[in-house]
C-alpha cells in the first residue's frame, strides 16, 4: 500500500495537524516506510504462538469479591443536606 499527497493532507486533518505543502513529501515517505513495516511483520510465522502480555509468564493477581460498604457509609453521606440509610436524598426533578 502507498501513501499519496492527497492522503497524508486527509490524515493530517483528521489528526488536527497543521501541516505545510512543504511538508507533505517528506510525511508521505515516512508514513510508506511505516506501512512497508508493517506489510513486512505480516510475513512472520505466528502459527501457533499464544497471544501474551509479557515476556514472562505471569497470572493476574485476584481478589475476593465482596460486596461491602466501605466501611465509611456514615462518612461519605455526612455532608449531604439530606439523607436515608446511607443514601443521598434529592429533590424529584422530572414530572
Amino acid at each position: 500500500m502507498s501513501v499519496d499527497a492527497a492522503t497524508v493532507r486527509r490524515i493530517a486533518q483528521l489528526a488536527r495537524i497543521a501541516v505545510a505543502d512543504a511538508e507533505v513529501p517528506h510525511l508521505q515517505g515516512e508514513l510508506n516506510t511505516m506501512l512497508a513495516f508493517v506489510e513486512q511483520l505480516s510475513e512472520v510465522n505466528v502459527e501457533g504462538v499464544e497471544p501474551m502480555t509479557s515476556v514472562t509468564p505471569m497470572e493476574m493477581k485476584k481478589r475476593q469479591d465482596e460486596v461491602n460498604d466501605g466501611e465509611i457509609a456514615d462518612d461519605i453521606v455526612s455532608n449531604a443536606p439530606a439523607t436515608e440509610n446511607h443514601f443521598f436524598l434529592v429533590p424529584k426533578v422530572v414530572e
